[in-house]
């Protein structure tokens, strides 16, 4: 089971303005690159995206779970989920299936009535709430330029530079993340919106980082 875990790098920032879920590309087994356009971020709602890292079958699973759980919350209550509700509907899966684990590692982001948010949840179910959060095996080289740069009340567009500068980050240190990078914000005024691959270019190379 070991050699089929996938290594990954995923990132969720809360700013004043949204939440700023970002990935890479790469899906690897072992030392083997498998995949180079492998998708690890997902809208869930309007009001809700999540990104995945882990083993690939478990992960596409859990979207379509979810997917189909937060519609049917919309559906029944005329309303869309709230991202704390979404995040513990995630996190009660994953616990039932402590001993038949899925090897997951999670970020889910958001807003609601109460604000935006982002969740990391890891496969044994444990949900934590914070203001930034990075899974996978790239996080930690992601936590160092977050544990740098990040601030109070950070706009989305610097969010999103910082995002990206993580990423980077990770797929220069990190040999199963590469290929790439994604980058989402959800926002109130405009739902979860994916941000071109010629507008993530222009920004690495605006920071310098191409």
């Amino acid at each position: 089971m070991e050699n089929k875990k996938t290594g990954t790098t995923t990132v969720g920032i809360v700013t004043k303005d949204g939440v700023v879920l970002a990935t890479e590309h790469r899906a690897s087994m072992d030392t083997f690159i498998a995949h180079k356009v492998a998708k690890k971020l997902y809208k869930l709602d309007y009001n809700i995206g999540m990104t995945t890292a882990g083993l690939v079958g478990d992960l596409q699973v859990l979207v379509r779970y979810m997917k189909a759980e937060i519609s049917l919350y919309r559906i029944r209550r005329n309303m869309y989920m709230p991202v704390g509700a979404a995040a513990t509907l995630l996190s009660n899966i994953l616990n039932e299936r402590k001993f038949m684990p899925y090897y997951v590692g999670l970020i889910v982001g958001g807003f609601d009535s109460k604000g935006y948010h982002v969740y990391s949840i890891d496969a044994a179910g444990g949900a934590i709430e914070d203001k930034y959060a990075s899974v996978g095996s790239g996080s930690l080289f992601v936590y160092g330029v977050l544990e740098d740069r990040w601030k109070d009340n950070l706009s989305l567009d610097e969010g999103i530079n910082l995002s990206i500068r993580g990423i980077n980050a990770a797929m220069r240190r990190d040999a199963a993340s590469g290929d790439g990078i994604s980058v989402a914000t959800i926002t109130k005024e405009r739902g979860f919106e994916e941000i071109s691959d010629e507008e993530v270019e222009k920004r690495l190379k605006k920071m310098k980082l191409k």
